[in-house]
Formats: structure tokens, C-alpha cells, sequence
């Protein structure tokens, strides 16, 4: 008797069923009651529109054929978002479900506490084996968090030839980052194969992160394509003193030499502004010259050109367009070779696979690179998910999500409960075909570092449907409203317009009941007034610059 209670108790666990469903599950065979494994996959700074399965114009270009196969094979998530878009704080949300303000790491810089609470470490208590590879970018390492085998990139990360610290200390290992990672993560999967054991494993790329260097291979893959420049590139910011006052330009503010490979003059290879002169200094004289030769013709004919101002930020924008989605091919090329390890294993129908990014990034759009602000392109982040036998192949979920939603989820799937800190929920109701009724309607926002990279003012608010409104708040304190159907590029700031008062009121009073939901009480509250809005380093005009010439 107690051995079948046991036995109850045990499917209970595994399942995470109802009691009412013990017998049920005590009767299951037990390949059913088998726990699934759990690989996700996070790329950084990966917008959304560089994913072909999103049906994008650059992804018609650029295709990422491997990482489409997650959709077919499962779920593409069309309104997927982070609470802040920032990688370490996006990062601690991950493992979390909170939000930035609950689990105490708001802004690049502060140090992520690894004794807090997170799914992996309550993964590997309940018999999961666990590990991370990759970028961790929260404090030095993961020691103390709870997981079970990591080899992390020391900060940020360098693409050629990265330290890598691991629990017996740190050393350069030579390789391009995103394959070093895989190789990692695939011969952790072949160590562990064959297990009763269930595994967890993050992996973590630093790609296609800034400077964007695509491995040798790839540096040429889109060298020449000219990609669809963004209508709003030479954005004048009217209406917007925000985004005005930002430094994230990729005609004025990206460092020539280090972002964009420029060099000097018509037959050199000595770069133009670069200071951060490690991330070249460590490749291996072979990997600078494959590199960097690869980029020759191109540099020449750049410096031959005697290109207008306005020639050159096109110049630029298509440069950095063919060295951000270079680095993404590699990340495709990953996570194709994580896909054929599932399939050639048998794994895959016990797996769940997710592919998602740290947050979005900018294209282009408003003339920018980076992400950090809550408009679209960098608040969207892409995810995708597949579960063979549980998640319908080639569905396509309209629900909003976020990134809180992670933690509840992989703890639904793994049998284990959901704990009351956490401010998401699983996304395992989503699967059912239809959105269930009480699923969020609204997705709260809150960005912090100010001053910081960039001079991207602190901000939050509320994106409920077609709407959006948002306050910026410190030296510029401002609110901005946009309807999303008529104005897709967020560029008409209406939160003056009489006839959207009656709206902006409505998302007003869901602000304040958001902030109250997710215990948010930083930065002013939605009814304190406004104060004297100063317009910081630079004013509309200023920031106009160079879009000046665009209509002469």
C-alpha cells in the first residue's frame, strides 16, 4: 500500500498533475511520465526582423534556415517581449520570472546576487543534470547558482579567441566564440547521453552582440547585398526629445574602426577610431589577415569613393548590416548542429528547444543600432519553441508574452511548482490552440540606465494592443503616446492629440494598476506632473545634424 502511494506521489511530481489525476498517472507507462529535457538557446541582441521564419524582408535576404526549422518543427512566437531591454537584466529575468526592480539587477554594471533563487538551480534539486555555456554577463561567473557544469565568457565576451573561465580558473581558448560554445554544449550532450537523468542546458552565444564579427567563414556571406534601408533611417526625432538626445546613431555615433571595420585610406589595412583595440589585438595573425583581408576591396573602394555625408551613412548602415548578419550565421550554423545532435540521438521528442534573444535590437530603424528604448524593434525579442507531441508543428502564437514567462514554464514542464515571487506564468496554457480568457493584455516596461551607453533616458509604460504609452523620466521628463496601426515606426508622438485623450487616460489608469501588480514603485509616479523637460546633451536640432541634407 505505501509502495503504491509512493508510486502516486512520485507520478504526481513528475507530471505535475492535479491530485484528482494521481491514479491516472500512477497507471501511465512510464516513458509518458518521463520528464522532458530542456535546451534553450540565447542568442544576444538578435532582432526579431533578422529571423526569416518572422517573414521579414532581411530575413528573405539573410535567411536563418536552421533556426526556422524550431518553428516548423513547434511553436513561432509573433508578440514575444522583455520587461527590460538590457542584457543583464533581461538575463536575470530569465532565470527569475521577475521583473528588473524584484530581483535587483536594473542596469549593466551592478552585480546579479547567483544565491537568489533561479529554475535551473530548482531544475537540478528535483534530478535534472544542469549546465551553461556561453555569455553569463551578470557578475564574474555562475559560481554559486546552482548549476551543475559551466564554462562562461568573461564579460561581454570577445568573438576571436575569448578567455573562458570555468570552476578551475581561466584561460584563452583559441576558436571563434559562438563555435566554441557549441562545441561545448555538444560534447556536454554527448557526456551525458543515455541517461534516466532529464538535463537542462542554457546556451548562451555572445552573438551578434556589438562589434559584430562574423567568423571567418561568414565575413564575406553578405559582403556587397544591399539590404532595404529603413524609411525612418534619417529620423528627425519631432516630437521626441528621447530619442533625440540618444548617442546610438549608426552614421555619427558607431566607432568606425571597431564597429564598422573602416579603414583609413585606399590601401591600408590600419583602421580608422577604434578604442577598444583587444578585440582584434587577441586573433591569431592568420585570423586578422583572413579577417580583415576579406574586407580589403571593399574598405578600398569605400576610401575611393569621395562619398557625400549622406552616401556615407548608407555606406554604413549596408557595413553594418553585412557584419551583424555574418554573425548570425553562425549562430544559425549552431543551432542547425544542436537540431541534428536531437535528431540523430533520438532526443528530440523528449526535448524542449527554445530560441530566444536577450532582447531586440535596432536595424537601422531611427537611424539607429543598440536597443535599450521600449519602441518595438528592440522590445520585441524573438522566441520560438518546439515539444514534439506537445506543441502542434508550424503553430503560430499571437498571445503576448514575456520574458518573466520563462521560469513558470520550464517549472510547469518539469513537474515542479510554480513559486509565488514569480511574475510570469507558463506558457504551456498558450498551447491549446486558442488564447485562454484571463492570459495578459498588457505588457509592462521599465528601463533604468541613465546615465549610461548610449544616453537612453530612463523610462517606462504600458503597451496594451495597438497602443503604447510610455514616460520618460530624470533631465527629460516626458510622456509619449503612439497607435501602433496607423504609425507601425513609432514616429508620431500623439500624447497632445485631443482626439486620443480618452485612450491615453484608459492606459494611464492600467499603468497605475500594472506598477501596483508587479510592485513597481520606481522612478515618479503616472500622476505626478511633469516637470521642466530639458533636452540634455542634444537638442532636436542638434540631433537633426546630418538629416539636414536629406531633402536638399
Amino acid at each position: 500500500m505505501i509502495g503504491r502511494t509512493l508510486a502516486a506521489c512520485l507520478a504526481l511530481v513528475l507530471t505535475g498533475l492535479a491530485p484528482g489525476t494521481a491514479a491516472s498517472a500512477a497507471a501511465q507507462p512510464a516513458a509518458e511520465r518521463k520528464r522532458p529535457n530542456i535546451i534553450y538557446i540565447m542568442s544576444d541582441d538578435h532582432a526579431q526582423t533578422a529571423i526569416s521564419a518572422y517573414g521579414t524582408e532581411i530575413g528573405r535576404l539573410a535567411p536563418t534556415p536552421n533556426i526556422d526549422r524550431i518553428a516548423k518543427n513547434g511553436a513561432l512566437f509573433l508578440n514575444s517581449y522583455v520587461t527590460n531591454s538590457l542584457c543583464g537584466p533581461s538575463r536575470a529575468t530569465m532565470l527569475t520570472g521577475q521583473f528588473s526592480h524584484m530581483h535587483g539587477f536594473t542596469q549593466n554594471g551592478q552585480r546579479y546576487d547567483n544565491s537568489q533563487w533561479n529554475w535551473v538551480r530548482a531544475l537540478g534539486r528535483s534530478g535534472y543534470r544542469t549546465a551553461l555555456f556561453g555569455k553569463w554577463h551578470l557578475n564574474y561567473s555562475p559560481e554559486g547558482a546552482g548549476i551543475g557544469d559551466w564554462a562562461v565568457l568573461d564579460d561581454q565576451g570577445k568573438y576571436y579567441n575569448p578567455d573562458i573561465i570555468t570552476p578551475g580558473g581561466r584561460s584563452v581558448v583559441e576558436g571563434y566564440a559562438t563555435d566554441i560554445v557549441t562545441d561545448r554544449s555538444i560534447a556536454w550532450l554527448e557526456a551525458n547521453a543515455g541517461s534516466d537523468q532529464p538535463f537542462a542546458l542554457l546556451i548562451h552565444h555572445k552573438a551578434p552582440h556589438r562589434n559584430f564579427m562574423p567568423a571567418i567563414r561568414h565575413v564575406q556571406k553578405y559582403l556587397g547585398k544591399e539590404f532595404p534601408v529603413p524609411t525612418n533611417y534619417f529620423d528627425h526625432y519631432d516630437g521626441r526629445p528621447a530619442a533625440a538626445a540618444q548617442e546610438m546613431n549608426i552614421y555619427r555615433d558607431m566607432y568606425e574602426g571597431h564597429d564598422l571595420k573602416m579603414t583609413l585610406e585606399e590601401g591600408t589595412d590600419e583602421l580608422r577610431f577604434n578604442p577598444w583595440t583587444d578585440d582584434f589585438k587577441r586573433m591569431t595573425p592568420q585570423q586578422r589577415a583572413a579577417y580583415f583581408g576579406a574586407l580589403q576591396d571593399s574598405n578600398d573602394a569605400m576610401n575611393a569613393a569621395n562619398m557625400t555625408e549622406r552616401e556615407m551613412a548608407i555606406w554604413k548602415y549596408q557595413r553594418y548590416m553585412s557584419e551583424y548578419l555574418g554573425t548570425v550565421a553562425a549562430v544559425d550554423d549552431s543551432v542547425g548542429r544542436v537540431l541534428d545532435w536531437l535528431e540523430a540521438t533520438g532526443e528530440a521528442d523528449n526535448t524542449i528547444l527554445v530560441y530566444t534573444s536577450d532582447q531586440g535590437f535596432y536595424l537601422g530603424e531611427h537611424g539607429w543600432f543598440d536597443k535599450r528604448f521600449m519602441y518595438e524593434e528592440s522590445m520585441r525579442t524573438p522566441f520560438l519553441m518546439q515539444y514534439p507531441g506537445h506543441i502542434a508543428a508550424g503553430s503560430r502564437i499571437e498571445a503576448p508574452i514575456q520574458n518573466v514567462d520563462y521560469a513558470p514554464t520550464f517549472l510547469d514542464y518539469a513537474g515542479l511548482p510554480v513559486r509565488d515571487s514569480i511574475q510570469g506564468r507558463s506558457l504551456r496554457a498558450l498551447f491549446g490552440g486558442s488564447i485562454p480568457d484571463e492570459w495578459r493584455k498588457d505588457i509592462y516596461y521599465h528601463y533604468y540606465e541613465y546615465p549610461g551607453f548610449h544616453s537612453v533616458r530612463a523610462h517606462y509604460g504600458v503597451k496594451s494592443g495597438r497602443y503604447k504609452l510610455m514616460r520618460f523620466y530624470g533631465d527629460i521628463d516626458a510622456w509619449e503616446f503612439y497607435d501602433l496601426e496607423s504609425d507601425p515606426g513609432e514616429m508620431h508622438n500623439r500624447i497632445d492629440d485631443p482626439k486620443m485623450q480618452r485612450t491615453i487616460a484608459r492606459l494611464k489608469a492600467t499603468l497605475v494598476d500594472l506598477r501596483r501588480q508587479y510592485h513597481d514603485s520606481d522612478g515618479p509616479a503616472v500622476t505626478d506632473p511633469l516637470t521642466a523637460s530639458a533636452k540634455g546633451k542634444r537638442d532636436a536640432q542638434a540631433a537633426a545634424g546630418l538629416e539636414s541634407h536629406a531633402h536638399h
